[in-house]
């Protein structure tokens, strides 16, 4: 028989086993690896288990953080949305197949035993919801993404709803935007933004050495929902207007996207952009990138469901020309409506490109609002905030389970 604690005991941390379908390096993952770095060791006690080897797992390894990997197949661990939206006959198969992986799931959460299981990607709320079930563990989903018809395919939207409103027993967003795509939630719900890193923040935007010519860059994933195409569009408005001005768009192409890059690198040939336009495929650094930029450009076609690249941009004190809605109206405006950068329509090309021509003709007006916008930022959006919601969370949901 184990002896119970002593009244004035602290308590022991709660594990937390954190499931993720990819091991690359996309906004989710980065966002967790931020996250699990601010956790407070004598509070949380996390686990992170992977479906695929990768990136992610050596930079939680040298963070201090346990990870398993537990492969799942590639062919459906890289599914893309509108795949998995195509067929109801394909979308059956693909939810056989992945059984046997959720059998093995449930088996290395019941060895582990946490006291919650907290899923951070769409396909690991999907697979870990009936894994946890058999594990009798319960479930918090982390939802990054706009549960729409115009993000998702609308069969895999209403799905994701149905299952978000009955599953889990609580729902963490990471915006407003995001939570509006779910409600009712009737098990509850936290918003938790993704935190910038203590590093992620100048010191003085005012020491950041200015580009000796202008340079115009959007920051991010290569893919159709990152507006890369309607960048280059806006580039080709702006190139005979500020000759001297250069271009770049930062990232790759991740999952099945590639031939988005193809056609886009073929978009900046045809346009005579060759020598204004750098693809310069994934960097190390993407701090680093944004401090050389004159104007960060965030053009999504489609609301983001956040818009971590904006408030990254911010946070260095580089002005941002970004597209609304989604999470972006969120991080657009501070609380007494002063706006922290130009926001345009999505998909209009010369309004973007008009947008970032006001920022290189203001110079001191963007210098304005880009230093509310740094000051703003660290408030809103540390990761010690994001820490502590989550951990509230964690204990609320434990608490039950733990007796």
């Amino acid at each position: 028989m184990t002896a119970a604690p002593a009244p004035d005991a602290a308590p022991r941390p709660v594990r937390v086993v954190v499931l993720d379908h990819t091991a690359q390096l996309g906004g989710a993952e980065l966002a967790l690896l931020r996250t699990v770095r601010a956790l407070d060791p004598a509070a949380v006690e996390v686990t992170v288990v992977l479906f695929a080897d990768g990136p992610l797992a050596g930079r939680l390894r040298d963070a201090g953080v346990a990870v398993r990997v537990l492969h799942l197949d590639p062919r459906i661990a890289q599914t893309d949305r509108a795949a998995a939206g195509r067929s109801a006959v394909g979308a059956a198969r693909s939810a056989a197949a992945t059984l046997p992986f959720v059998a093995r799931l449930a088996r290395l959460l019941r060895d582990l035993q946490p006291d919650v299981v907290h899923t951070t990607s769409l396909k690991a709320d999907v697979l870990g919801l009936p894994a946890a079930r058999l594990a009798r563990r319960p479930l918090v989903w982390h939802v990054h993404d706009r549960i729409a018809e115009d993000y998702l395919p609308a069969p895999v939207a209403r799905v994701l709803r149905v299952l978000a409103r009955r599953g889990p027993r609580h729902v963490v967003v990471n915006s407003h935007a995001t939570a509006r795509t779910l409600l009712p939630l009737p098990r509850g719900w936290t918003l938790a933004y993704p935190g910038l890193a203590p590093e992620q923040v100048a010191a003085d935007p005012a020491a950041r050495p200015a580009p000796a010519t202008p340079v115009i860059g959007l920051v991010g994933r290569v893919s159709p929902t990152k507006g890369q195409r309607e960048f280059v569009a806006a580039a080709a408005l702006l190139a005979e207007r500020f000759p001297d001005a250069r271009f770049r768009v930062v990232g790759a192409a991740l999952f099945e996207e590639q031939a988005y890059e193809v056609e886009l690198r073929a978009q900046v040939a045809a346009l005579g952009l060759t020598d204004r336009v750098e693809l310069t495929g994934w960097v190390a650094d993407p701090v680093g990138e944004i401090d050389r930029l004159s104007v960060l450009v965030h053009a999504s076609p489609v609301p983001e469901p956040f818009g971590q690249v904006v408030v990254e941009g911010m946070a260095r004190g580089v002005p941002v020309v970004a597209t609304a809605g989604g999470g972006v109206d969120e991080i657009a405006v501070a609380a007494d409506g002063t706006p922290r950068c130009l926001v345009v329509a999505p998909r209009d090309v010369p309004a973007l490109a008009e947008a970032v021509a006001r920022v290189l003709d203001r110079p001191e007006e963007a210098a304005a609002r880009a230093d509310r916008a740094w000051k703003d930022v660290q408030a809103d959006y540390a990761v010690a905030r994001t820490a502590e919601r989550l951990t509230a969370v964690w204990r609320r949901v434990a608490r039950p389970a733990r007796g």
